[in-house]
């Protein structure tokens, strides 16, 4: 059984108990304690406050009926209608003819009881047992204070208490134990689905870095190795760039994986970052707005970026133009020859114009007309 299932079977069980306690308590009260009531009406002084003390017993348990509908428990008002359970327990004792507690007379001593229990049937054990006490001691006082405490009062009294309190407390116990079956099985639940994603965001970083490896591989990774090796010299203007521009499309790369609002923005920032470190002048001018182009279409518009910036001599300019229908990457610099691959996500258009020391070069995207493609 998964731990999903469980906790919805023990759920299941306690709402179960919810009902069965209900069904007993409205089974007492207006069975066995409304009969008891009505049959000896006319002992009672004032019987009106019988018959009060059973209507707020009443209202209680159909309370409880719409709680358990609308699956909500009693929350804050729950005190309260304790408080107003003994006080109807006591306003009967009050009018209770001399003699008589815990008798067939006494129809709320076993009556109160559940009605309470109800009430606090989802809260710790010692709620039920600190009510069922303080049920108990009100039928007490009446038998001490108004009764003859007589060694059979006192016998009959003791007799009926272990079902008044007992069977409610065996009810009680088992709802608290259901209770904390299934905090536990929830508790374990939510272990287990915190280290599944944590398992699952584990295998996504490692995918992720094996992609970025991939990735670097074509061309970083040789580059490197070549000056391992020594077949390539760093003195070499040559190799200097291709460094420079590998390091801009690392740069790219890890801003790549950042969460930001613009990830194309960010990523020419972080490109003009490897200018700036070497002295270039790069200014960054953003016009309009665009929709987020995907990751493959974001490395074309880019690409021309990163690698006129990266062999840049002096000053750049970025320009940035965007709207619903067509998103513009342009760069000026002063640099030498640039060499780019052809784009590889579809809509990307690149043109470029050279003249005696300046290189100008445009990357555009359509994603309207992409989208139509589709």
């Amino acid at each position: 059984m998964s731990d999903a299932v469980e906790v919805r079977t023990l759920e299941q069980l306690r709402r179960g108990l919810r009902i069965a306690t209900l069904l007993v308590a409205v089974a007492i009260v207006f069975g066995l304690g409304l009969s008891a009531m009505l049959r000896r009406l006319d002992v009672y002084e004032p019987a009106l406050a019988q018959v009060a003390a059973f209507a707020v017993l009443g209202a209680v348990l159909a309370a409880e009926v719409v709680l358990l509908v609308r699956r909500r428990s009693w929350g804050a008002p729950r005190l309260a209608v304790i408080a107003v359970v003994l006080a109807a327990s006591a306003l009967s004792y009050a009018t209770l003819p001399d003699g008589r507690t815990s008798t067939a007379v006494d129809w709320i001593f076993g009556a109160a009881n559940w009605v309470g229990v109800v009430v606090l049937l989802d809260r710790p054990l010692r709620s039920s047992a600190v009510f069922l006490l303080a049920h108990e001691f009100t039928a007490l006082v009446h038998l001490l204070v108004f009764d003859e405490p007589s060694r059979e009062a006192l016998a009959r009294f003791a007799t009926g208490s272990v079902s008044v309190v007992g069977f409610p407390l065996c009810v009680a116990v088992v709802a608290t134990i259901l209770h904390g079956l299934s905090a536990a099985a929830a508790a374990s639940h939510r272990q287990i689905e915190e280290a599944r994603v944590a398992e699952a965001v584990a295998a996504e970083s490692h995918r992720r870095r094996q992609r970025r490896f991939a990735e670097l591989s074509a061309t970083t990774i040789p580059l490197l190795k070549g000056l391992a090796d020594g077949s390539l010299r760093p003195e070499d203007p040559a190799v200097q760039r291709r460094c420079a521009i590998e390091a801009a499309r690392m740069r790219r790369l890890f801003a790549e994986a950042d969460t930001v609002q613009n990830p194309l923005l960010h990523e020419l920032r972080h490109c003009a970052d490897v200018a700036d470190r070497k002295g270039v002048t790069v200014e960054l001018d953003a016009r309009g707005q665009w929709p987020a182009p995907p990751l493959a279409v974001r490395r074309d518009l880019t690409e021309a970026v990163l690698t006129t910036l990266a062999t840049a001599d002096s000053r750049a300019r970025v320009t940035v133009v965007g709207s619903a229908d067509l998103v513009s990457v342009s760069v000026v610099a002063d640099c030498g020859e640039v060499d780019l691959p052809s784009p590889a996500a579809p809509g990307v258009q690149v043109e470029t114009l050279k003249t005696d020391d300046m290189v100008w070069m445009e990357a555009r995207w359509q994603p309207t007309r992409q989208l139509m493609n589709r």
